[in-house]
């Protein structure tokens, strides 16, 4: 039978490749795919994130080829998100892996979310497959294991993590929210951070403790990415690692 994904999405903004990315790669396995957002609104994708001159301000780079931007805006005008569950809707048994995916808006509305962290906490004490990219990986830090000491879940483990040198923090480094295919009933939100809003790579280094390790490569590219599987967690980089990321997500599951 083929594998069931639960594709976990912000409502606040995501990064599109890191959402388009794991959904076409388990789409093309045969994987049933089922996406679910907090709201159970569309996700949408920053605006900067389906431009394809955007240059990313730390790194100095251009982050997203025109062929993923044309992708990521034929998902969001398409139906292929427009109906997700929400997060209280859905029930882990149902499916084999969580995979969620990243944008700074998942720092919003997903890394201290009850009922996501129900349905992580429900996969990793069944020994199922979860996931997370980038700052999605923050709600993996947050979720804590009252059998283990309210330790974070991925205590003891080796987690990947967005690089403290690639954070949006200093002067002029605000970000907005602004969203892709937005309407008046799904806009996000209108919130303004002072750069990003977690730094991820500190938060990871303490929630895996001294036995644990956080992977952080600032040398991470398209043509050498960072993902890492350490069961029954997969955790990617960044933006540049969400087709590795996807196929980690393929790879791991047909191993079952």
């Amino acid at each position: 039978m083929a594998k069931k994904v639960l594709i976990i999405a912000t409502n606040y903004g995501s990064w599109g490749e890191e959402l388009q990315a794991p959904w076409d790669a388990c789409k093309k396995a045969g994987f049933e795919v089922t996406l679910a957002t907090p709201q159970g609104k569309k996700p949408l994708p920053f605006q900067i994130s389906v431009d394809p001159d955007f240059v990313d301000g730390v790194q100095n780079i251009k982050t997203n080829p025109k062929e993923v931007c044309d992708r990521c805006k034929e998902l969001v005008d398409g139906e292929e998100w427009a109906h997700p569950l929400k997060f209280s809707e859905v029930n882990m048994a149902d499916y084999d892996a969580i995979a969620l995916t990243g944008g700074p808006g998942a720092m919003l509305d997903m890394c201290n979310c009850w009922e996501l962290h129900k349905l992580i906490m429900d996969a990793y004490k069944s020994g199922k497959i979860v996931a997370a990219l980038c700052y999605a990986v923050s709600t993996l830090v947050f979720l804590r294991d009252p059998e283990n000491d309210y330790k974070s879940i991925v205590f003891g483990k080796k987690i990947c993590a967005h690089p403290r040198a690639w954070d949006f923090y200093g002067p002029g480094m605000a970000m907005s929210y602004e969203l892709y295919g937005a309407t008046p009933d799904n806009c996000g939100t209108n919130v303004i951070t002072p750069g990003f809003l977690w730094p991820i790579e500190d938060l990871v280094r303490d929630a895996v403790g001294p036995n644990g390790a956080c992977i952080a490569r600032i040398n991470a590219s398209r043509e050498d990415p960072q993902v890492y599987y350490d069961h029954p967690f997969i955790t990617g980089t960044s933006v540049e690692s969400s087709i590795a990321y996807g196929d980690m997500i393929v790879k791991v599951l047909n191993s079952l």
